[in-house]
């Protein structure tokens, strides 16, 4: 079965001294529904909803980092107990959520 592939473009602007001043852009992608797994997320137990939204944000760019450079020794230790601690998330909310099937 194919996945779905979604693209997103992160767009992060620094407020300061009531001024909007962009930090950095770029396109991100796969095949996860960013919105569903925030949603699914919230289930973990957050104080607060921002809470999920920065823990699935930061889940899926330390994914795709480590994946697209599994030959880089700075993940060569990082790299298994990152992917044991994926799986008790998932684990610990019945899935990704993402309706992908992992």
């Amino acid at each position: 079965m194919e996945k779905e592939k979604r693209s997103y473009y992160v767009n992060m602007v620094e407020a300061k001294d009531g001024k909007m001043a962009e930090v950095l852009n770029f396109n991100f992608g796969g095949h996860h529904d960013i919105a569903a797994l925030v949603e699914h997320a919230k289930g973990l137990g957050f104080a607060k909803d921002k809470h999920a939204k920065e823990f699935v944000l930061a889940m899926r760019f330390m994914h795709h980092v480590i994946k697209k450079n599994a030959e880089n020794p700075l993940f060569s230790e990082f790299a298994s107990q990152f992917e044991a601690f994926k799986q008790k998330v998932k684990a610990a909310n019945g899935g990704c959520g993402c309706n992908c099937g992992k």
